[in-house]
């Protein structure tokens, strides 16, 4: 907190902002000069006056977050950062603001500016990251504080906008955040009536505020313009600690421009002369980038403020440490993102033989044996629990009163699930997963992209992922959603055929720290296939590995993902019988095996093999890019049926005797050839 300002250099500062923005989007002919005029005033008693960080240690732990869900006012967030001296954020960026090398890009993006906590642009997500972000700040204090030790004390902040509150993400984050009872988590919204089409009467007509009272939120209405009216409602939200605080803020879009208060505003493109207009109109210098010294010094005070309250927070730590030293030692260990020894000791590992399962059954077992050594480890289901056996056996159900268990449930609420997950995730110290069936994940894939463009360490748990599904029918069918969600970049999506894959899968998902990991599980039973125990390991982590070879060189190579190497083993076993050689590869994680160097490539698919079949019940796209010219792929392109799932597999050609006829295809046309 810095010292209070008087009217005049309070005044400045908020014009600073301000100005600083619209020069920026001038200087790059891009972007959106009418939030940060309107919100600037919030936005500076906010970040002078209430929230708690470190400008030379943006990931201290114990800061206040601050999440700029209209993400495309970017500027405003940058300028602050700037102004309060952020590394890095100089003058020089602001002026390359939306230019190429850069760390000013036209959405705010965590993995690229120090200081921004999450990438928002698109509508909502925002709103849903600030929810997880409570979520965790509540799991961990419940977990590690003790009396006379408050270790994790901060609150999460947010600047949304008109159009967060339209999108359906936020409207399910809302719902849940109120019902958990979030009472750190304080939301200035932007009302400012204007959306690009222009006034919001001509779409959006309700009543926000009575909308978040009835969702059990805490909501105060001011003028945004005020900014002693809006340091009294912070400080009334603060006061409020069992809900959620909206802070419904009266402000003027563009304020100051000739535009103001239009849609024109929103991101049109201002004139020389326009921008001189307003500078006039605001009694500002004509000088672009233009940053008063009174004002620079005022807003650097930040910088001492926040290694003051860093180095209080490290006394308590020091103290915390000595009273409770085991504590202590989890905690920095999960902040850190360190995994303890033999974390993954208990995992079970399964032999031929055993009794068949589904890929969710095993994944239930394996999520269990690392949650017993991984208190980070927190999630749920969006109110399918009992069917992606996503319970943590022991613990309770995390809600008011009971913070420190781990059992998140949801609700029938995909989107907030996604975004809240990835809230939990870069708020730091934990390691969430979230769970629904595959078909879903239509409903909250821009989560999914982002926790991939955000670098975001979650865990997708998506099961029911074939027409294996069976009697749910097409519409609880996934079949184009596996290849997409394998277009996302930096998305690890793992699908497992037996029971060892399936533990090999949980053991890469929370070692693979450099982003998402997507799990694909089937509702159908598998066997335990031979060989998996000795190389599932080290055969997922790479990606494809041999399960199953032949004396010398193969005639043919078949391989599949999931449920479905069962059929190409089977086929397999009957080819070698009739003096085929035969290689047998399992393909967990396509994206991953293409990524390896061309030697284990060659290896594991020799270049002079070319009668190739894959196999996978889903659209077939991605496989021929490892199939080759001469190579075939059954899988799957039209929508599925309504039947018990073995029926519908066999239907569909997912069978023993379809992969043999279509592999004898292949060996009389290489013959031929």
């Amino acid at each position: 907190m810095l010292d209070n300002a008087s009217d005049q250099l309070a005044n400045d500062a908020i014009n600073t902002i301000r100005f600083l923005a619209l020069d920026a989007v001038n200087a790059a002919n891009s972007g959106h000069a009418g939030l940060p005029m309107g919100a600037a005033t919030m936005a500076f008693e906010l970040w002078t006056q209430i929230m708690r960080y470190n400008p030379t240690n943006p990931m201290w732990f114990n800061r206040d977050r601050f999440i700029l869900s209209a993400g495309h006012g970017s500027m405003l967030h940058y300028a602050l950062l700037h102004l309060t001296g952020y590394d890095g954020m100089t003058m020089d960026q602001l002026r390359n603001f939306r230019q190429w090398g850069s760390i000013t890009p036209g959405h705010p993006e965590n993995t690229h500016t120090p200081g921004i906590e999450v990438t928002t642009g698109p509508l909502g997500q925002g709103f849903g990251n600030g929810v997880g972000m409570a979520m965790a700040e509540a799991y961990l204090a419940a977990r590690f504080n003790r009396p006379g030790h408050t270790i994790i004390d901060h609150y999460t902040y947010a600047i949304v906008s008109d159009g967060d509150l339209m999108e359906g993400v936020s409207q399910e984050a809302a719902s849940l955040a109120g019902h958990l009872k979030l009472g750190k988590l304080i939301y200035l919204y932007d009302d400012n009536h204007v959306t690009i089409d222009g006034q919001t009467s001509l779409a959006f007509t309700e009543d926000p505020a009575a909308r978040f009272e009835s969702y059990g939120w805490h909501v105060q209405k001011i003028d945004g313009m005020d900014r002693n009216g809006v340091n009294r409602a912070l400080k009334a939200a603060q006061r409020e600690t069992e809900r959620p605080s909206l802070i419904a803020a009266r402000t003027i879009i563009g304020f100051g421009m000739p535009t103001q208060g239009t849609s024109s505003a929103h991101s049109d493109p201002i004139s020389a002369e326009a921008t001189a207009q307003t500078r006039a109109t605001l009694g500002w210098p004509d000088d672009a980038f233009y940053v008063p010294g009174e004002v620079q010094e005022y807003m650097r005070q930040a910088v001492e403020a926040g290694v003051q309250a860093e180095r209080e927070w490290q006394r308590q730590w020091t103290r915390y440490s000595e009273d409770h030293p085991e504590l202590a030692r989890e905690l920095q260990r999960m902040i850190g993102g360190q995994l303890p020894d033999d974390w993954d000791a208990e995992l079970p590992r399964y032999a031929v033989g055993d009794k068949a399962n589904a890929t969710r059954n095993y994944s239930g077992e394996a999520l269990n044996a690392l949650a017993t050594r991984l208190p980070e480890l927190i999630g749920g289901s969006a109110d399918l629990t009992p069917s992606t056996k996503t319970e943590i056996k022991g613990d309770g159900p995390f809600e008011p009163g009971h913070y420190d268990q781990r059992n998140v449930h949801f609700g029938v609420r995909e989107h907030a699930m996604g975004a809240a997950v990835n809230g939990m995730a870069l708020h730091g110290g934990l390691l969430p997963y979230g769970a629904t069936f595959m078909v879903f994940t239509d409903y909250f894939r821009p989560s999914i992209r982002l926790s991939a463009l955000s670098d975001a360490h979650v865990i997708w748990v998506l099961t029911h992922d074939s027409i294996g599904v069976g009697e749910d029918g097409p519409t609880h069918q996934p079949i184009e959603q596996l290849p997409s969600l394998r277009m996302i970049p930096n998305l690890l999506v793992i699908r497992p055929a037996d029971g060892n894959e399936t533990v090999a899968a949980w053991r890469e998902a929370v070692a693979h720290r450099d982003g998402p990991t997507l799990l694909s599980l089937t509702r159908q039973k598998v066997p335990v296939l031979a060989g998996t125990a000795e190389k599932a390991m080290e055969g997922v982590a790479r990606g494809g590995y041999i399960l199953q070879d032949c004396e010398g060189d193969p005639d043919l190579i078949l391989m599949a993902s999931g449920s479905e190497v069962q059929w190409v083993v089977a086929a397999a076993e009957t080819l070698s019988a009739e003096d085929v050689a035969v290689r047998v590869v399992s393909m967990p994680a396509l994206t991953r095996f293409l990524e390896q160097d061309a030697a284990y490539r060659d290896h594991v698919l020799p270049l002079s093999v070319r009668a190739r079949l894959a196999v996978e019940a889903a659209v077939p796209t991605d496989w021929y890019r490892v199939v080759g010219l001469d190579g075939e792929v059954i899988g799957i392109e039209t929508f599925g049926s309504s039947a018990p799932g073995d029926r519908v597999m066999a239907e569909y050609g997912f069978t023993t005797e379809n992969v043999l006829n279509h592999a004898r295809r292949l060996l009389e046309g290489a013959t031929t050839d």
